[in-house]
């Protein structure tokens, strides 16, 4: 349709979490307005003139988190503040300008969606520079501990997960009309399917008459294989469903196991909403797409794995909130699921009571509503220019054209 409002949604590949948001939200959008709109989602980091140590940083990511915890929590501690957030926000409009700049003049979009924070402050430099500003819609992906970068004032709105996400928002200088909550988008698939868990679990070919402990590894997720292993000599009355996420060396642990309890492994799979729903609880780190999608599906979430920084506020959020616990080894994941199953799993129904709670499984349809009506408002001048000098100069000495 020649009218049909065009919404560019941008991402990137640093944990998987940033991908669903994005995908999730163009999911809602294409169910609740059709062909009314075009969406894209589009990764500008994969651009040949992005600079390679940003190219590279999405993979660096999970080795850094992986084997050196303690420099990732340094480094995200330390930049989480107003003089170096400046300095990094600088860099990236330097690195990349030119590809935000075409991806705004070839995709002509009424409205740009982020789930990433690097790109807002170049996109803020393209629309002052270009007089014209395209409503901007940050969503953030973490649900309490959020980084400074999210917050950039180039956004038309900042949709956040929880109050303390707001609170913050606001606390680093955002307006308070322009912070909203919403939560964080999750396949819409997750509020929409009325299958009971039961019948999901006789089509995916599941027992459905045991309880049912859905498993999510990655390179990211440590002691997940001990951690299965522990449960499954323990002779608990459980089915294992294992997604390893991609982890090849994981997938191919889990495979040769010769599980003693009725155990199905996967290594990636299409169809995770079915996964989450026919769960009764779930073992996973604590990233903020995780927990969201166990929280929208009402599930008791079993941490054994929390980068520290970046996932510290989302695992103090759910524990708080009683739908979590956190364990530091195998043997206290193994104490902790016998507690949850004990009294014909009471414990484990009071931790799904308090998951429904903190669940928004309608957050993507929420966050699509708010991105339709700023494509249907649509480009306007740019409101301020005084940064304008700045700018130019900033370009001016990297010889960047604009």
């Amino acid at each position: 349709m020649d009218d049909a409002k065009r919404i560019l949604v941008l991402m990137a590949e640093a944990g998987s979490g940033h991908r669903s948001a994005a995908e999730a939200i163009a999911a809602a959008l294409r169910e609740l307005y059709g062909a009314q709109c075009l969406v894209e989602i589009v990764n500008p980091l994969d651009d040949a003139r992005t600079p390679g140590f940003l190219r590279d940083s999405q993979t660096a990511y999970d080795q850094i988190v992986q084997r050196m915890p303690e420099l990732y929590k340094l480094g995200y501690d330390l930049s989480d503040a107003p003089l170096p957030t400046a300095v990094i926000e600088s860099g990236l409009t330097v690195a990349l300008f030119d590809v935000m700049r075409d991806l705004v003049r070839s995709r002509r979009p009424d409205a740009i969606v982020t789930v990433y924070p690097d790109y807002l402050a170049p996109l803020g430099a393209v629309f002052t520079l270009a007089g014209q500003h395209v409503p901007l819609i940050t969503v953030v992906t973490d649900l309490v501990t959020v980084h400074r970068m999210w917050f950039n004032d180039s956004s038309d709105l900042c949709l956040v997960a929880t109050q303390d996400a707001y609170d913050l928002a606001v606390g680093s200088g955002l307006a308070a009309d322009k912070v909203k909550i919403t939560g964080i988008p999750v396949n819409p698939k997750l509020s929409s399917d009325a299958r009971t868990p039961a019948a999901i679990r006789v089509a995916l070919g599941w027992r459905p008459d045991l309880t049912t402990i859905l498993a999510v590894g990655g390179t990211r997720v440590l002691h997940l294989v001990e951690t299965l292993h522990t449960l499954d000599q323990a002779g608990l009355p459980l089915q294992t469903v294992v997604v390893s996420g991609g982890d090849d060396g994981v997938y191919r642990q889990l495979c040769d196991t010769d599980w003693h309890t009725p155990t199905h492994v996967y290594d990636l799979t299409e169809d995770m909403p079915s996964l989450l729903r026919a769960a009764d609880g779930i073992i996973c780190k604590a990233g903020g797409l995780i927990v969201s999608e166990a929280l929208a599906c009402g599930l008791p979430i079993l941490l054994i794995s929390v980068i520290e920084g970046q996932e510290t506020g989302n695992a103090e959020y759910i524990i708080a909130g009683g739908a979590s616990e956190l364990a530091g080894s195998p043997a206290e994941a193994l104490e902790i699921m016998r507690r949850w199953l004990d009294n014909d799993g009471e414990l484990l129904a009071e931790r799904a009571r308090h998951a429904r709670r903190l669940g928004r499984p309608r957050a993507a349809y929420d966050v699509a509503e708010q991105v339709w009506a700023a494509a249907v408002r649509g480009p306007y001048p740019s409101p301020d220019g005084k940064n304008l000098p700045g700018l130019t100069s900033l370009l001016n000495l990297f010889h960047l054209p604009h």
